[in-house]
């Protein structure tokens, strides 16, 4: 090989990588504005993606650092908070009106949850979803105005703590993995307000779940006081959920 071949195909390289590393970077800076710019009008509360990095050509990458603020009415604390979410996209569908997502994979996330009465700061935080929707907030659309829908095959949340309480009482919960399956898929593709919903409800619900569970365990001496608040806590929040989804 002579030495013009040697530097043409060098070239080649270096150019394929300098285009390689300017998608990737492109990918991610859409997926993090978009999250940025449409989660506060979702949630309405503060929403915070560190970063994102997807790669171009297999779609795989991760999002980090994506914490959610309480709604109002909860203390200043983050309602949850996503350490690394590993995501498998269909490569350039991100620029498309139809994103479809072959896997989410959230492991060791950390919710808070607050309760008064029959109300909890994730309910609240579902409701404000809620109302985006039935007001017809405004969904995030592409260039050519079509409205952004995705479809999830496969969601998975593992290892995942919820606290009950706030401060040095708190008590850490463990929830049970959640496995949710073609989000969307039967509707040919769903809003982002309509996929958080399916998601946060199924959060929700086993953070309820392991409330009850976990007041029985709780005890000793020491803990009487945080196992007496637990129980009524998840006895109050029992009531609550049950009004929330009509049963």
């Amino acid at each position: 090989m002579n030495k013009k071949l040697t530097l043409t195909l060098g070239i080649v390289a270096g150019i394929a990588l300098v285009v390689y590393l300017g998608l990737t970077f492109f990918l991610g800076s859409v997926v993090k504005a978009g999250v940025n710019t449409f989660g506060p009008k979702l949630t309405q509360t503060k929403v915070a993606l560190a970063g994102a990095n997807i790669s171009p050509l297999t779609g795989s990458g991760s999002l980090s650092g994506l914490a959610v603020a309480n709604p109002k009415g909860w203390s200043d604390a983050d309602a949850f908070y996503l350490g690394k979410i590993h995501v498998d996209v269909e490569p350039f569908s991100v620029l498309g009106d139809h994103i479809v997502i072959n896997e989410i994979i959230i492991d060791q996330p950390e919710f808070l949850y607050e309760t008064k009465l029959v109300s909890s700061n994730i309910k609240d935080l579902l409701k404000n979803i809620e109302e985006f929707t039935g007001k017809g907030g405004e969904e995030p659309k592409t260039e050519s105005g079509q409205p952004i829908k995705f479809v999830v095959k496969k969601f998975r949340l593992t290892n995942g703590t919820a606290r009950l309480g706030l401060g040095a009482g708190a008590i850490p919960l463990p929830l049970p993995p959640i496995s949710l399956d073609d989000i969307g898929v039967k509707e040919g593709g769903i809003t982002p307000d309509q996929l958080a919903d399916v998601i946060m409800r199924s959060v929700l619900s086993d953070i309820v779940s392991a409330t009850t569970q976990a007041v029985g365990k709780v005890g000793s001496t020491t803990g009487a006081a945080a196992a007496e608040a637990a129980k009524d806590a998840a006895k109050k929040t029992g009531e609550g959920i049950k009004k929330l989804f009509g049963k």
